[in-house]
């Protein structure tokens, strides 16, 4: 999944709601024993690199367990390709049929949730799973969801921005206003680069055909922009690349596979390690009774820095000056 451009630096985060059910399966206490068959759906709001590593993650934890698909593992898996409509029949497919559930970004798991009340279901790529009335709380969520959040550090991040956006006083930030993860996010950047004396211009879209408009729109009043982990944006990071080169802007976002895709760097999550982690829990669930009523949610154990160092280059920025903030 790497590209030989990108600088990616993983660094331990030491704060968040982790559990000891995070670490990677050891290759050999693989679980050759695995007898039982699983039938397990995944319900995937959309495609994109994030969401995609997430759900590769989960599944290579299954498989390095023993469970393999075709043999003694069942997944269906189903992707709504944004559709809200889609959604509705798709967790409506899943429900009641399934070991367990793998849901994949906030709107995924809030469909299941309106139908399926009794198999366990795991989330993941979710910001805030409070605020979406997903958990009672991120300790003990209560119900039969719980799973991991992909909510990163927005404040470091900001001050990655500011520190390649030399002499910035305009601040971008662009996000689907329909995404209430994207909403979140926005608010709390805006509000830490109001404290950093930055004026800042927020644009929303409502759909992948109005990124393009949009960027051109804030490339021309803006010195950097942030993007949170958005799912229109990370689908159309291709088209933010082309306006940021076209306009020597500094484009920080929230993801590394958005940084993969063409953004200039990100200090953030890796989406493939979080989807292990979910498949982890997955594990605890069906091999040794645990429940998703007690089960907390996880945070991301690691952070990253991630350079593309083509963009770099493109914009005229040294991607060795590119560094961790402090």
């Amino acid at each position: 999944m790497m590209k030989q451009w990108m600088k990616r630096i993983g660094l331990t985060l030491g704060a968040g709601v982790l559990l000891a059910a995070c670490g990677g399966s050891d290759e050999n206490a693989a679980n050759d024993g695995a007898n039982k068959e699983l039938a397990i759906g995944i319900l995937q709001l959309m495609d994109h690199e994030s969401l995609n590593a997430s759900r590769q993650g989960f599944v290579d934890v299954l498989e390095e367990a023993g469970y393999v698909e075709g043999e003694n593992l069942t997944l269906d898996y189903q992707n709504a390709q944004g559709d809200q409509a889609n959604l509705q029949t798709m967790s409506e497919r899943l429900a009641g049929d399934n070991d367990l559930i793998l849901a994949i970004a906030t709107p995924a798991v809030q469909s299941l949730a309106n139908i399926e009340k009794d198999t366990p279901i795991l989330f993941t790529a979710v910001t805030d799973p409070v605020d979406a009335g997903l958990v009672a709380s991120l300790e003990k969520p209560g119900a039969n969801i719980t799973g991991t959040t992909d909510a990163g550090p927005i404040e470091e991040q900001v001050k990655l921005l500011l520190s390649v956006a030399e002499d910035a006083e305009n601040i971008g930030i662009i996000y689907n206003s329909s995404e209430p993860n994207s909403v979140i996010q926005a608010d709390q950047a805006k509000a830490i680069l109001e404290e950093n004396d930055q004026n800042v211009v927020v644009l929303t879209v409502s759909s992948t055909n109005d990124v393009q408009q949009a960027m051109e729109s804030l490339a021309q009043d803006v010195d950097g922009v942030y993007i949170p982990t958005d799912n229109t944006l990370a689908s159309t990071m291709a088209t933010v690349a082309q306006v940021a080169k076209n306009y020597k802007l500094p484009v920080v976002a929230a993801a590394a596979d958005q940084v993969l895709d063409g953004g200039l760097a990100t200090y953030g999550i890796d989406y493939y390690e979080l989807g292990r982690q979910t498949g982890e829990m997955a594990l605890d669930i069906l091999e040794n009774g645990a429940t998703t009523a007690d089960m907390a949610v996880q945070s991301s154990k690691n952070l990253e820095l991630v350079v593309n160092e083509e963009m770099a280059e493109a914009l005229g920025i040294d991607p060795a000056s590119i560094t961790v903030p402090e």
